[in-house]
């Protein structure tokens, strides 16, 4: 599977979804401010190997699906929202400060947290800054492509 990030012009980037054997999906991704929403799935998913939106389009599920209650898709989902959170600070909030927000947010949800430590916490932003490094050299019109074998994949 390949994740096809592609820098708009307007308000909205665009996500296509390219998966061996299905026809190409496209998302319209809003303009945040920052990298778009589903990158920040993908470095999440890929740098704690766990299961969110981008892994569920790599088993098989539409782009457009609307989530169904799962307990670890929701954690990383909670996460993500976290992420944006710091992007949106500068990508410089204390790891344990943003552990507890999450903790914060998944009380909220009623989501169960998923198990993760300062440690991972800076390997995800090391991630995102890279991603971030990217997504900024690119021109508007100009595509980012992120492989993904599995969410497991995006070293």
């Amino acid at each position: 599977m390949q994740l096809i990030f592609t820098k708009g012009a307007g308000k909205h980037d665009q996500l296509d979804v390219c998966r061996e054997g299905l026809a190409t999906e496209r998302i319209d991704c809003p303009k945040q401010g920052i990298i778009p929403h589903d990158m920040v799935h993908y470095a999440v998913e890929s740098v704690l190997h766990k299961r969110g939106f981008v892994g569920r389009l790599l088993d098989g599920e539409a782009a457009s699906f609307r989530m169904v209650a799962d307990s670890e898709s929701d954690g990383v989902e909670r996460l993500v929202e976290v992420f944006q959170a710091d992007g949106w600070a500068g990508w410089n909030t204390p790891p344990d400060d943003l552990l507890d927000m999450y903790r914060v947010t998944c009380h909220a949800r009623q989501c169960p947290p998923l198990s993760v430590d300062p440690g991972d916490i800076e390997l995800v932003r090391q991630k995102l800054l890279q991603l971030t490094q990217q997504w900024q050299a690119i021109a508007v019109g100009e595509a980012l492509t992120l492989p993904s074998a599995g969410a497991n994949a995006a070293e």
